[in-house]
């Protein structure tokens, strides 16, 4: 191989890898966004956890985060409306990516 080649191979992975952590990381911040929607509407532990997954699966149908927050916006009612929504995704996106950086260095550790 040319170093050109081993390059591109290493562009390709790091892309690859980069693109994962970040579907890793908008999957996290949709769980982390179900589990405080699912406190205003008044659910907890486990029935909390299981609407933080369907939030999670909600956002497969769509790309971008219109699904989540239409989903989202018919749950909440008048708890919260689109931009207190959208907010909140802003919010917790970098708090998900934290909290991926953490457990990779957890298990290099």
């Amino acid at each position: 191989m040319t170093t050109f080649d081993d390059r591109k191979n290493a562009f390709e992975k790091k892309y690859a890898h980069d693109e994962e952590m970040l579907f890793k990381a908008v999957a996290r911040r949709n769980r982390l966004v179900g589990l405080w929607a699912a406190e205003l509407l008044g659910k907890s532990g486990s029935e909390a956890d299981a609407y933080a997954k369907e939030i999670v699966l909600a956002d497969l149908k769509l790309p971008g985060p219109d699904d989540v927050i239409e989903r989202l916006e018919a749950d909440l009612g008048a708890r919260a409306d689109a931009a207190t929504i959208r907010a909140k995704l802003d919010e917790l996106l970098p708090v998900a990516k934290a909290q991926l950086i953490a457990e990779l260095d957890d298990q290099e550790g």
